[in-house]
Order: C-alpha cells, then structure tokens, then sequence
C-alpha cells in the first residue's frame, strides 16, 4: 500500500509510476484519496478540537464547584455535552472517511522502481540475459503431455475424476521426481541462508490484504466462505504474514525463510497449447524464498535472490533466460520484477518458472512490518519473494529437453534424490 505521505508530497511522481504501470484510473484515485485525506485532517482537528475544550471545561467546572458557584458550573457542564455529541459525531465521521480512504489505496497498485522499463505487455519485456544452449531434438520428439501418457508418471483424467480439470495425479516416478524437486530446492535454499518454514496453507482475510492478494486477487483464489479463509496462491502469502504486525530488531535483519507448498489458483484456463498439460495448473508445488531487509540492502538482496533462482536451473542444466518486466506486465504489488523462463524443445518456446519481486515497503505498509532506526523510531522494511522453483514447468522442461530413445535422462544433480537417473 502507497503511503499518504508519498500522495501527498510527490502527486506527481504518483501518477507518472501508475502511469508506467497502464493503471488508467490513477489520476481519479489520487485526486479522491486526497480528497477524502483533506476531510479527514479536518475532522480530526474539529475532533481534537472539541475534546481539548471539554477536558479544559471539565477542569472549570471542578474548581466552580469546590467555589459554590452551581449555576456556573450548570452552564459549563450543558456545553460539555454539546461538546460529547459534536466529539461523537465526528468520531463517526472520521471512522467513514478513513475507511474509504483506505479502500482506495488498496486499489492503488506499487510504483515501479526506475529501471522498470516503459511497455503494455509480455513482448515489451527486456531480455537481460540467456544461459545455456538449447537442445536439438530430432522429428520424433514428443511433448511433455504425451511423454507423461507414455511413461505413466502423471494422470490428468484420474485428476479430473477426483476433482476436476487442473488437479493431475502423480503416478511412481513422477510422483519421485516431484518429491526429488523439492527436496533439492529446500536444500539448496537452507544452503544459500534460508530458514526452512512450514506454513499453513489456508490464510486469513488480514493475510491476504497484508501481502496484496486481496482485493486486487480475490477472484483468482479459492475461498471458504464458512470459515473465511483462503487457500493459498504462493508460500509467500503465509512465510511473509508471519512478520505482520511485528518490529523487528536490527540484529534479525535481513530475514532470510523459504517453504514448500501447494498452490492453488483458480485463473487456470482449459484450453490451447499455453495450458496444455503441465503448463498451467490449478493446484502446483513451489519453494518459495522471501527477504526481509532494511531498505538500503533491498536491491542488493534482490540480485542474489535472482543469482540463486538462476543457481538452481544451472544445476538442472536447463536453458534459461532472465527478464526485467515492463511496467504493464508487472505484478500489482511489485516495484521490480524478474521473470526466470526455461526453454521448452519439444514445444519450441520458453516457460516462466520463476519471478523474482522487490516490494520496497508495499506489502511492508500493509502489514506494518518495522524495525527501530536510530533514536527509537519506526521504520517500514522492503520485503521480497521469489519461486525457487515453481515444480510444473520446470517437470514439463525436464522431460522434454531430456528425452532419448531409451528414456528420459535426468541431470546428475537429481539422482540421488530420486533413487534413479532415467525415467522408462
């Protein structure tokens, strides 16, 4: 959440980032936050006002009445009551304002940070760099939806039996290599400094508004309304939640957590080869990773966070390229994000495995996430969060690139998780 203060100094500077980021009701949002920010200053001057003078009244009429003077104190006590009511009255007022006002600044996406580049879309990303050389796989090669079906390792109708379209099975191997995948990122993330965590995968309403899933999400997450909770659409929902509400003392800064689990989004489409199969899911296997830091280690923080991302696929010998998104791509939140996509040889294009977000002090707003600076005031932190790695695409890659005529040849980095080095 945008702080008042940046709307009200630097307006400007406001509507040029949500500009960049193609949010096109930005000038009519700021001008009624502001608005509604000017009422409610007046308010609570009015409020302040009206209390000072009845806590001066109430003084008076103790000393009238120690001094006998009843009819004096009659007096004063009748505008003390006035005052009550006019207290009361703009005490509910001010309660409405400031609810709407915070409505709208929910609405209000993150500014992008200055290298975020102009752009509406996914073509208008830049290219920072590519790694590794992509595999030439001869006429015969398969995708991974018909590699699956032929080595048995995931079943899509029997996930859609038991739940529906988007839910596949995993079946031996498969089920192994997932099991692998993740017991590699989880250690690779303890190795790189990450605290392992094990949260709930159902959040609450706060947990959802602390990290921007809601409002700007609702729709795309799956919610009990009997109970009001939500199931989650990244680890980095509960993992960041945890500092809500929280100062943190500068000696447990940077906050380095990483946690495995499901994901579940109901975005998922069921049609045409970009949802084919693997490619996208209702419910998925992440590690996520998250930082915490002090807002002058923030970008430094995001860097290695991309350098391990960038780590892991190395390990997995999978080609791979990194992306610095366009202002129109970007995530609601974001203030600067990399995209990490691996090349797909059997359906000739890259997929996104990974993103890699600095919030400087959005989500930090909402959650009221400090540390203590120097002279005991509090100041917001800069989170961050990043997929390392989202399982689906990085499987479909695998099978794909790694296919031979006697199987599928897995990277020497997974063998001894899996217990095996070739799938068939």
């Amino acid at each position: 959440m945008l702080q008042l203060s940046v709307l009200r100094d630097q307006t400007d500077f406001v509507l040029a980032g949500l500009a960049k980021k193609r949010y096109a009701t930005g000038p009519a949002d700021v001008a009624a936050i502001l608005d509604l920010d000017q009422r409610r200053r007046a308010l609570q001057t009015s409020h302040d006002a009206s209390q000072a003078e009845a806590n001066e009244l109430a003084r008076q009429i103790g000393g009238l009445m120690k001094a006998g003077d009843k009819t004096g104190a009659e007096t004063l006590k009748a505008r003390t009551a006035e005052l009550k009511q006019h207290t009361q009255a703009a005490a509910t007022e001010l309660a409405q304002v400031e609810k709407e006002q915070q409505q709208f600044l929910y609405k209000l996406p993150n500014l992008p940070h200055a290298s975020v580049p102009e752009g509406r879309a996914a073509q208008d990303n830049e290219v920072v760099r590519e790694h590794g050389t992509k595999p030439e796989l001869g006429p015969e090669a398969q995708a991974h939806w018909d590699l699956i079906k032929k080595y048995d390792i995931i079943d899509f109708e029997l996930g859609n039996k038991i739940t529906g379209a988007g839910f596949p099975v995993y079946k031996g191997q498969g089920a192994r290599l997932q099991r692998a995948l993740i017991n590699f990122f989880l250690d690779e993330a303890r190795a790189a400094g990450y605290t392992e965590m094990q949260p709930p995968i159902l959040v609450n309403e706060a947990s959802g508004y602390g990290t921007g899933q809601l409002p700007d999400k609702e729709g795309q997450m799956y919610h009990d309304a009997k109970d009001d909770l939500y199931l989650i659409p990244t680890a980095e929902v509960p993992l960041t939640n945890i500092y809500r509400d929280e100062i943190i003392p500068l000696e447990k800064l940077p906050v380095r957590i990483a946690g495995h689990t499901p994901c579940f989004r109901r975005e998922a489409g069921s049609w045409g080869a970009d949802v084919r199969g693997l490619n996208r899911l209702h419910q998925f296997d992440k590690v996520e990773i998250v930082q915490i830091t002090e807002p002058e280690h923030s970008y430094a923080a995001l860097d290695t966070m991309v350098a391990h991302i960038e780590s892991l696929l190395q390990k997995l010998e999978l080609p791979y390229r990194v992306l610095r998104l366009c202002g129109g791509d970007m995530g609601f939140t974001s203030a600067l994000t990399f995209d990490l996509e691996v090349w797909s040889a059997a359906q000739g294009r890259w997929l996104e495995v990974s993103s890699a977000s600095n919030f400087e002090t959005y989500q930090a707003n909402r959650l009221k996430c400090r540390y203590k600076v120097e002279g005991g005031k509090t100041q917001l932190l800069h989170t961050l969060n990043g997929s390392a790695l989202a399982l689906p695409r990085i499987v479909a890659a695998l099978l794909e690139n790694n296919q031979t005529a006697a199987g599928i040849e897995l990277p020497a980095v997974l063998h001894s998780y899996c217990g095996f080095s070739r799938i068939g």
